[in-house]
């Protein structure tokens, strides 16, 4: 069987197709050619005005914007929400990071997240007088973790593999007192190696950015590290 082409196809049924519409024409208009010259010319004008009404009409034009644009607009408020949406879970995910983060980033007690509320454990506060019981130096308390926060290697240096419990316990940033000697400035100790004293004055170039007094028993915290520990 001879193969035919997709265009030999197509002008074959434009020929078929022909016929029946000549024979249609001359049936409904008559077989007059002045007849057939004015169906001619009703079909052509017919399908200009057609075209000018769907193709060339402003109207037609703006009907289509307007449709095109209430698709855009549906796409486009889809896509807000979506993406804001993704801005907010991103934005919890990364706030509940930067908590940890925050806390990993600042060892030794410094950390300015808000203590709160304040673990019944922890028993010591900021602004208390205090004594090493081991070493014996004087100093004041300026800030605490729940537990050792701080670097894997201090804590494989402070404390020996046979020693770890005291890790995961309260400590405790200390300014030391200049009158003691001692040589260091700051220490960062366990909660078991502080004993509370009261009537003694700490002295340190730093005290005045912690505190901005002394009552007798403890030192006032300044105002930015009450904020952090609202409970001491």
């Amino acid at each position: 069987m001879p193969h035919i082409r997709a265009a030999a196809a197509l002008q074959v049924c434009m020929l078929l197709s022909a016929l029946p519409a000549q024979y249609f024409i001359s049936q409904w208009y008559g077989t007059d050619s002045a007849q057939h010259s004015q169906v001619t010319a009703r079909l052509i004008i017919a399908s200009w005005s057609g075209f000018t009404k769907s193709c060339l009409s402003l109207d037609a034009w703006a009907d289509r914007l307007k449709l095109w644009l209430s698709k855009t607009r549906t796409s486009l408020n889809i896509g807000l929400l979506i993406l804001h949406f993704r801005s907010w879970y991103d934005g919890e995910k990364k706030t509940k990071i930067g908590d940890t983060e925050a806390e990993n980033h600042f060892p030794f007690a410094e950390s300015t997240h808000i203590r709160s509320p304040k673990p019944e454990y922890i028993q010591f506060s900021v602004g208390q007088v205090i004594v090493h019981k081991r070493f014996g130096y004087t100093g004041v308390i300026v800030g605490w973790d729940v537990k050792a926060n701080t670097t894997e290697g201090w804590l494989q240096h402070q404390y020996s593999p046979s020693k770890q419990d005291p890790k995961y316990t309260p400590h405790y940033r200390i300014l030391i007192n200049k009158a003691n000697g001692f040589g260091k400035s700051t220490a960062y100790i366990p909660e078991e190696e502080i004993m509370v004293i009261t009537g003694l004055e700490v002295h340190h170039p730093d005290m005045k950015a912690y505190f901005s007094g002394y009552d007798g028993s403890k030192y006032i915290m300044q105002p930015w590290l009450k904020k952090i520990y609202p409970h001491d």
